[in-house]
C-alpha cells in the first residue's frame, strides 16, 4: 500500500488518507510534542511551510506522547498550543504512537526508510522528520536534532518540490 493511501485521522478526528490531506505535495511528516526541548522546532517548520507551501509542499505534524510524556494534552489543547505559540497552519494528525505494538500504520511504513547514515528502524525521539516526494516515496529521513531549516533538509525539500 502506498503511504498516501494509509488511513489517518486529523487532529479534529476527521478520517482521511495522507494523499487526500496533502494532494500531490511533497510532504515533511514530523512527530511533534508540545513539552519537549525540541518544541521550538515548530518555528522552523512553520517557516518551511511559508517558504515552500505555494510550491507544492506541506508539513504534516503527528503529535506523539511516547517520548517522556511530552505531548499529554487533548486534541484541543495541542491545537491551541500550536496555533497560539507558533502560528501552525499546516495539517496536524491525531495523537499517535510511532513505535511499538500500537505503532500507527503510517509509521510502520516510514520507519523502514534509512537516514543519511543508513540507519532505519524506530523513531528515536520527538521531531524526527520524513520527507516524501510528490508520489509519496520517502526520499529523506532526518533525526530529531536536525533543525528543520538545516541546509540538508532545505536541499532535500528543494529537490522534492522540483
Amino acid at each position: 500500500m502506498s503511504v498516501r493511501n494509509i488511513p489517518v485521522r486529523t487532529l479534529a478526528e476527521v478520517p482521511t488518507t495522507l494523499g487526500e490531506l496533502t494532494g500531490d505535495k511533497a510532504t515533511l511528516v514530523v512527530n511533534v510534542a508540545s513539552r519537549c526541548g525540541l518544541t521550538p522546532q515548530y518555528a522552523g517548520l512553520v517557516r518551511l511551510q511559508e517558504r515552500y507551501g505555494d510550491r507544492g509542499f506541506t508539513v504534516v505534524g503527528v503529535p506523539c506522547n511516547q517520548f517522556g510524556g511530552q505531548e499529554p494534552g487533548s486534541a484541543e489543547q495541542i491545537e491551541e498550543f500550536c496555533v497560539t505559540n507558533y502560528g501552525v497552519d499546516f495539517p496536524l494528525l491525531e495523537k499517535a504512537d510511532v513505535n511499538g505494538e500500537g505503532r500507527h500504520p503510517l509509521y510502520a511504513t516510514l520507519v523502514s526508510s534509512a537516514d543519511a547514515s543508513g540507519n532505519a528502524g524506530d523513531v528515536q525521539w520527538n521531531f524526527e522528520k520524513f520527507l516524501l516526494d510528490r508520489e509519496g516515496n520517502v526520499v529523506a529521513r532526518f533525526r530529531s536534532r536536525t533543525d528543520p531549516e538545516d541546509p540538508a533538509v532545505v536541499e532535500a525539500i528543494e529537490k522534492a518540490v522540483g
